[in-house]
């Protein structure tokens, strides 16, 4: 018997277009199956978690009944993970944080069991985690990105740079585009020290593009560096073009290494009034500006941006910042829980929703 594979017919005409959509299907239908199966062991944690709670508070149930109850669960099934006791003690822990059932079959489910560690491990109250919980499920995080962005305090930076958005554009276009924007800006990826100038800030923004792109947050597509604007037979040059795909408008970026200067905006206005006459499309929205400084008083920017026209934000970017030491908390990080786990049979088995970024 030969284990040649039979000689395959030419395709028919269409056959190429319907294997594509078979092939979306099935990977449709895959990842169904995979956020079902996560929406039911998220659902079950929550249930143990539950259950555990309120045998201790109505029954006095101590502590070590978690390791009495990790062994039998262990012992009833064992093809199944995620009955250590660690794990057990983290069940009680999510549902001790997340009381109404209701919310957490409609809002946390979705969300991968690693990310609940996360939001547990890293987050005081229930205020900052929701919020947190509902930026992962809305912008499709990762748990490195879910992480990435509680550890650079994003809630406290996100809506905060000084702008004039509320005078120059319309409702809930302004709303959007003030809570697009943050300050400050955290660039410790690119490895750079307080004294780089603003050419080898740029430089290394693009080179690391990606990053670059995550800290400004969703919605900004990178259209160029240095781009050329020639007006009147002088030339011109942006330092960084973004395009916003919410605001449907081009985000012009300039930086400064210094402080910010009220004359600094009269560069940025020119720009922006130069991409609306030849860069902006008739259906796109007016240009907005952001100028990033290495500092900036904020009454000076209030000042500046209030007689101004055209819609600009002033926020400062920080190249190199600890993080503050109240971040650290008494339980083991997400790292270290992770490694454990993995490395552990009694790991919990839960499902690859989303690609790792």
């Amino acid at each position: 018997m030969s284990d040649k594979p039979a000689k395959l017919l030419p395709a028919p005409e269409g056959y190429s277009d319907w294997l594509a959509e078979l092939k979306t299907r099935i990977h449709t239908a895959q990842q169904r199956a995979a956020l079902a199966v996560n929406r039911e062991l998220v659902l079950l944690y929550w249930q143990i978690g539950r259950d555990i709670l309120m045998r201790q508070a109505e029954q006095g149930w101590g502590a070590k009944v978690i390791e009495r109850l990790s062994q039998d669960l262990r012992a009833a099934f064992p093809e199944m993970k995620g009955f250590s006791s660690r794990n057990l003690k983290y069940m009680r822990a999510f549902a001790q944080a997340w009381p109404e059932p209701e919310f957490v079959q409609e809002v946390l489910a979705q969300l991968p069991w690693y990310h609940h560690l996360a939001l547990l491990d890293k987050l005081p109250g229930p205020q900052t985690r929701k919020w947190y919980a509902a930026k992962a499920i809305e912008h499709n995080w990762s748990r490195n990105v879910l992480v990435m962005h509680i550890e650079t305090h994003l809630l406290e930076r996100s809506g905060k740079a000084t702008t004039n958005f509320e005078l120059t554009l319309p409702k809930p276009q302004s709303d959007l585009a003030y809570e697009s924007l943050k300050d400050p800006y955290r660039f410790d990826f690119l490895g750079l020290g307080d004294e780089a100038q603003e050419r080898a800030v740029e430089n290394a923004l693009v080179k690391h593009v990606t990053e670059f792109l995550l800290e400004l947050g969703a919605g900004f597509a990178f259209v160029g560096r240095q781009v050329l604007l020639d007006v009147g037979g002088d030339e011109f040059f942006i330092d960084l073009l973004f395009y916003h795909i919410k605001l449907r408008c081009f985000v012009v970026i300039e930086l400064k290494a210094g402080k910010f200067k009220p004359e600094h905006l009269g560069q940025l206005s020119f720009y922006l009034t130069a991409v609306d006459e030849q860069v902006k499309h008739p259906q796109d929205n007016p240009t907005i500006g952001l100028l990033l400084c290495k500092s900036k008083n904020k009454v000076v920017a209030e000042y500046a941006l209030r007689q101004n026209t055209q819609p600009l934000g002033v926020a400062e970017y920080k190249l190199i910042e600890s993080l503050p030491p109240e971040l650290a908390t008494d339980l083991p990080s997400i790292e270290q829980i992770e490694q454990e786990l993995t490395g552990d049979p009694d790991a919990p088995n839960t499902p690859n929703t989303e690609e790792e970024s």
